[in-house]
């Protein structure tokens, strides 16, 4: 007798982005394509994206410190400008980035009739035509907030999806649809070690392309590993 499927839970396919779906950090590259494109100085600009980099994997970025240090060129520069020089870093940076194995696994969801969501700590500027590229409609980024005029002030709006904020933000965005953890059967792919809060909350953990750490934890855990990105992504 077949199961009966009107009493299973609807499923979330719940995705990191960088390094997870994508071979590269999408927030880093964007700083250096700023700095190729004039807007930062290269010696001082490269100097702390990186160390904000080394704290990020080491578990330690100040995510209000660092989103109003990444988006402090794009502040300045103004829509019209950002706008056309993202479309750029889209067709030099993101889009040969963008392997097949990622996009047949978002597609395998979606063919099982799995909702995707992107979950990242990268910012909604950076990574809303990212998600768009990948087909995904949900994307709960680092929300940014406007000022008077209507364009990026620097500071963060809401909670940040980092770390305990992005368990945080799932329970928002569920709560939105009038669901809770408890009404959805939840799976989450990640790379990082920042992400153990919400490996832990969902029913499938899977870690993706995991760094060392989180390599080791998944093991001791027994969740899923997926080594999506075997071989190194070729150089144009």
């Amino acid at each position: 007798m077949p199961p009966d499927i009107s009493s299973q839970r609807p499923r979330l396919a719940l995705f990191d982005l960088d390094h997870t779906l994508l071979p590269l950090d999408s927030d880093y590259e964007w700083g250096e394509f700023t700095i190729r494109l004039g807007w930062c100085d290269r010696a001082e600009f490269g100097r702390r994206n990186q160390a904000f980099y080394e704290d990020y994997l080491a578990g330690r970025l100040d995510v209000h410190d660092y989103v109003r240090f990444a988006t402090e060129a794009v502040c300045r520069q103004g829509p019209e400008a950002a706008a056309a020089a993202h479309a750029q870093f889209m067709r030099e940076v993101i889009a040969p980035a963008i392997r097949e194995e990622a996009l047949a696994l978002l597609r395998g969801h979606r063919d099982a009739g799995d909702e995707v969501v992107i979950i990242t700590a990268t910012n909604e500027f950076v990574t809303r035509p990212i998600a768009e590229a990948l087909g995904v409609e949900h994307l709960l980024a680092v929300e940014l907030e406007r000022g008077a005029d209507g364009w990026y002030t620097g500071a963060i709006r809401g909670t940040p999806s980092m770390r305990e904020g992005k368990v945080e933000r799932m329970a928002q965005w569920l709560a939105a649809r009038g669901q809770g953890w408890e009404d959805v059967e939840s799976t989450f792919y990640s790379d990082s070690l920042n992400d153990v809060p919400l490996l832990e909350r969902v029913d499938h953990p899977v870690a993706t392309n995991p760094d060392p750490r989180l390599r080791a934890l998944a093991q001791e855990r027994g969740w899923r590993i997926l080594d999506l990105f075997p071989a190194p992504l070729p150089t144009p």
